[in-house]
Order: C-alpha cells, then structure tokens, then sequence
C-alpha cells in the first residue's frame, strides 16, 4: 500500500511541470500555447544538465566534429520541435482538423490508395521525426484511417493524455507486446492501415546500421508486409520553418525482398531525413545503447 501510494505521488510530481505548462496559458491560441511549450522545452535542453549530457553522448557518436557551441543550440532547437509536438499530440483532436497545415504528397500515398481500393492492409512506417501525427492526419483527409502501435507509459498521467490523443489521431491503438501483435495482425488481415514508429531500440532486434552506427531493431514491420504481401510505405511529416504547417511525404513502398534488407532500407531512409533535418530528430531515444 505504501509502495504503491509513493509510486502515485512519484507520477503527480513528475507530470506536475508539463501540467502546469499547459494549464497557465490555455487561455491563448493553439499557435501560441504550441510555440509556448517548445520554447519551454527548447530552455530545458541548453540549462538542464543531465538532459543536455545525454543529448551531447547521443549527437557526438553521429556527428564527432560537432562544436560545443553547435550542439547547445542544435539540442535547442530539437527541445522546441519536440515541445511543439508533444502539444499538438496532446491536442490531437483539434490538430487532426487543421487541413490547411497539411500538403500530403509521394507515390506512397497514391499506393496506400490503391491497396485501400483492392481492400488490403498498408504498413505506414516513421521515426520520431517531424510531427508524424501529420502523417495520419493526411490519411484522414483522404477519407482513410491509420490506427497505430505504441509503448504505453509507465506514468498514468502521461499515458492518460498520450493515449487520448493518439487514439484521435485514428484507431484502433495497439500496444507493444503479445496481445496488440495479434490485434494488429487482425487488424492488417482485415484491410486496415497502420503506422509504426520503429526507431526505437528493441532488445529482440538484429543489428543494423541507422545513422552510421549499428542499432537493434525490430524486423517486424517487413515481417508483416512479407507474410501478409502488404505495402510498407516510409512517411514523414516535416515540420516547415514557420513552425506550424507540414510537408508530409509519402515515399514508395519498400520493394519486398526479405525482412532484413527492407528494415534495413527503411533505417536508410530515416537516416536520410535526419541528416537533412536533425533538429527535427528526437535525439533522447538511447537509440544505440550498448549495442
């Protein structure tokens, strides 16, 4: 009882700081609420210490020639991006009916169509990268839904709100583990879409390369496609300079050959993006580990 009373107090105090960063200036525009919470996490990255080590270790194993100064300012900069698209998850609903913030375009949209009109399942595949809520919300537009695999949190605040906001993005929301697998499968086989983040480390991976540097990563996503001859299709949703609106990109579905050279190309292409665009990478994910 005890243990589990200070596990609750442990989750109050460490969601009090975003709470109270979305609360005290709710009152104002979703633009500036959005622009709000990335310029507070933007001050987190540059003055807090053991987020800013972390950062350093994860940026100096990909570019080693970065400055000091380069890397306090890159780390700014993806403290803004990311703070901005943890609120417009939060705020998911309302996000999803911006369409004028939205240019969706690629062959991969036209081939998630075409597979959608032959009632087979599409495997959308991203990166915490960009917004990739951006992603589903241009299949929405075009009269289709994406449900989409996620880890849920350990803290009952965030996962409430996270949750939520996901699940407007479109449904259903599967979980990692046994049980969303074969939810997800069920769902696949019946024609559905699903996006999949997989830029995370997965203990049960293999060794690829992504950024340079080898990184477990899960073959589940081609695993699928292969089993069940459905599209995987890398989409990406970057964030234009004005902060606000979207340019998702739709590239073409990843040739099937075998699971390890489609994860693999999908590792490349991720890369690809971030190179471009490395502020819009979330940096924090421990992606290499001790691998």
């Amino acid at each position: 009882m005890l243990l589990s009373s200070l596990k609750s107090a442990l989750h109050h105090v460490r969601y009090l700081p975003l709470w109270s960063a979305l609360t005290v200036v709710r009152w104002r525009s979703f633009e500036s609420r959005s622009r709000g919470l990335g310029t507070t996490f933007g001050i987190i990255m540059r003055w807090f210490p053991p987020a800013r080590r972390r950062f350093d270790r994860e940026v100096s194993r990909v570019f080693p020639e970065m400055t000091r100064s380069d890397r306090l300012r890159l780390g700014q900069e993806m403290g803004r991006q990311m703070g901005r698209t943890l609120f417009e998850i939060y705020h998911d609903a309302e996000f999803q009916t911006q369409h004028h913030k939205f240019n969706g375009s690629g062959p991969g949209l036209d081939a998630m169509k075409d597979a959608q009109a032959k009632g087979k399942g599409v495997i959308i595949v991203s990166g915490h990268f960009g917004q990739w809520e951006a992603v589903r919300a241009v299949v929405k537009m075009h009269g289709l839904e994406s449900g989409a695999v996620y880890r849920p949190n350990k803290n009952r605040h965030y996962e409430r709100r996270i949750r939520a906001g996901i699940e407007a993005g479109g449904t259903p929301i599967l979980a990692t583990g046994h049980v969303g697998t074969r939810a997800l499968v069920r769902h696949l086989r019946g024609g559905g879409i699903v996006s999949i983040l997989l830029d995370e480390k997965y203990a049960e991976g293999i060794r690829l390369p992504f950024l340079g540097h080898d990184a477990l990563t899960s073959l589940s996503a081609a695993q699928l496609a292969l089993k069940y001859d459905l599209p995987m299709i890398p989409a990406y949703g970057i964030r234009r300079d004005d902060g606000n609106t979207f340019r998702v990109e739709f590239e073409a579905p990843i040739p099937h050959t075998d699971e390890v050279t489609m994860t693999r190309a999908f590792n490349d292409s991720l890369s690809a993006r971030i190179m471009e665009n490395p502020e819009q990478w979330y940096w924090m994910l421990r992606r290499w580990g001790n691998v």
